[in-house]
């Protein structure tokens, strides 16, 4: 099974994200990881750029694509069974629901999804209730979109913030295969 693994930069999310991807490596899939400019490139206070991608590196054993050009070949090569996006940052959703491909992780989905092959998307934005909900809903009602289940994140702080349960990513990948989605309130 030819998975593609996509990071977009919500950072405070990589750890877990990571944790996420080395389940799936155990699990034995054939991982293909793919990271937006902005991830690959940008140092945070959550970790330097280049830690994570030598980790993403020797978890999946590849290179990372990170560039619109890499990523284009995708769907003409049928590279990919799944491709998963997670974190999915609500710049990313956005992009996604308004068929906007211009960077390498939006470019993976539209090339990917010519084939009509599915998407997982694990949300991790802090304007899931606010700006971010209509295009969540857009890409609930399109063919091909799946959802680790997610919810508020902090509901007291963060009031429009939400996240996906990143323990769910390996079964949630699971449903999707079998064509379903995790019916499944976390919050």
């Amino acid at each position: 099974m030819k998975l593609g693994y996509a990071l977009t930069g919500s950072f405070c999310t990589f750890s877990k994200s990571l944790e996420a991807l080395k389940t799936l490596a155990a699990e034995g899939y054939d991982i293909y990881p793919i990271m937006s400019e902005t991830a690959y490139n940008t140092d945070t206070r959550f970790g330097d750029a280049q830690f994570f991608r030598d980790e993403i590196t020797k978890i999946t054993g590849r290179e990372i694509i990170h560039k619109i050009e890499q990523a284009e070949p995708i769907g003409p090569k049928k590279l990919l069974d799944v491709l998963c996006i997670v974190p999915c940052t609500g710049n990313t959703l956005a992009k996604l629901a308004n068929g906007i491909a211009d960077t390498a992780v939006t470019m993976a989905a539209k090339s990917h999804l010519r084939n009509s092959r599915p998407v997982l998307i694990g949300v991790s934005t802090n304007d899931a209730l606010g700006g971010a909900a209509k295009n969540i809903g857009h890409l609930m009602n399109y063919k091909n979109y799946y959802f680790v289940p997610f919810g508020m994140d902090d509901c007291v702080h963060k009031t429009k913030s939400m996240v996906c349960d990143f323990s769910l990513v390996s079964d949630s990948l699971k449903k999707v295969l079998a064509g379903e989605e995790i019916q499944k309130k976390i919050f």
